[in-house]
């Protein structure tokens, strides 16, 4: 049989450092551990192979010296069962026992928590807050509550806290008591076997919800679940400016969720156009028709601001048909200021003139203009 290039295995070089080793193990590991779906088996027992015999400094020396055939005991000689002799790779299957090719005595010592803690589910030692499903909602509303803000109240139904016991889950006046399930420690612990034998992973207990007690006698309301579903009114405060489109998010106010904390809660607004104004960034912008004669000559037109108001603008001779006008602070309010009325002015031609506006414009016409 060939003698494996373990060193090419790991694809690190002969003088590489027990560290860098592990770190190529860990990085191939991901790649090829069964859990993963899809991978080669044979591969990840290859890799597997070579990471127990040059991260055990023994091992590594034999094997420098005499290559694989030393088969774990005395050099030049290939016990019966293969190159490796006494590493049976059906333990695999089985668990490693004690002493085994990864056990504490007699064989390579490293964490299999610490290299394979993400393919099982996350790192150790950091439990997650349980938290509440987000929810969203459509809100529609004037162009003008969205210019200066508004407050609206919406009946929503969803998860939420229990007010009879206040999310405890026990009827009012008992108490709790220690889950049986889990021993009050909320946690279920759970082994299965892989390749690499036996892994323990941890989940919430389902009885108790993570909590670790569990109510004497259950509340009547939530049925000792400490949440339950019914409609509850929320106040949505809408800021002044909010554009068509946006998102607000109110922190909290999703669906609750028992010792846990509550989801969010997702307003989308929806703004009605205005029969007058358009908005562009922070400035309101409207069209105003100029009569002929007043567009010549200039004059002082009362207009209506968004927020009721009368203005007067005066109106200076224009010198083109379509000129803008701005009127500053009449815009959209927004943090540190307001945006500008923006006037779009445009000359209204006549549909029909009389004979005595006709002669006028000829006379016009005669000057030159």
């Amino acid at each position: 049989m060939a003698t494996k290039d373990y060193y090419s295995v790991l694809g690190v070089d002969s003088k590489a450092s027990k560290d860098d080793i592990k770190k190529a193990f860990r990085k191939l590991a991901h790649k090829y551990h069964p859990d993963k779906g899809g991978t080669d088996e044979s591969k990840f027992k290859e890799i597997t192979e070579a990471y127990s015999v040059l991260s055990d400094d023994r091992k590594r020396r034999e094997y420098d010296t005499y290559g694989q055939a030393f088969a774990g005991g005395s050099p030049g000689s290939a016990p019966q069962g293969g190159p490796f002799g006494g590493f049976d790779f059906s333990q695999f299957q089985q668990g490693f026992p004690q002493g085994g090719p990864f056990g504490g005595q007699g064989g390579v010592e490293f964490d299999f928590g610490d290299i394979f803690g993400d393919i099982f589910g996350g790192s150790r030692g950091q439990a997650r807050t349980p938290r509440g499903r987000d929810i969203s909602i459509d809100l529609e509303i004037s162009f003008k509550e969205a210019a200066f803000g508004t407050s609206r109240s919406v009946l929503i139904a969803k998860v939420s806290t229990c007010s009879l016991c206040h999310g405890s889950g026990a009827k009012p006046g008992t108490e709790l008591e220690s889950c049986t399930t889990c021993n009050g420690s909320g946690k279920i612990h759970e082994t299965r076997n892989s390749i690499l034998g036996q892994f323990s992973s941890v989940r919430p207990c389902t009885i108790c919800e993570g909590t670790g007690k569990v109510p004497k006698e259950k509340c009547a309301e939530c049925k000792g679940h400490g949440v339950v579903r019914k409609q509850e009114e929320i106040k949505i405060n809408v800021p002044a400016g909010v554009d068509n489109g946006e998102m607000i998010r109110m922190q909290t106010q999703g669906e609750a969720i028992k010792a846990g904390i509550a989801g969010d809660l997702y307003v989308k607004i929806h703004v009605k156009p205005h029969p007058i104004f358009r908005r562009e960034g922070s400035n309101l912008i409207m069209n105003l028709p100029v009569k002929m004669t007043d567009a010549l000559l200039g004059t002082t037109m009362s207009i209506e601001s968004l927020e009721g108001k009368t203005l007067e603008v005066k109106i200076p001779p224009m010198k083109r048909a379509e000129e803008l006008l701005r009127v500053a602070g009449k815009g959209i309010p927004l943090e540190g200021g307001r945006g500008d009325l923006i006037i779009r002015l445009e000359v209204a031609l006549p549909h029909k003139l009389s004979g005595k506006a006709k002669k006028a414009v000829e006379d016009l016409k005669n000057e030159g203009l």
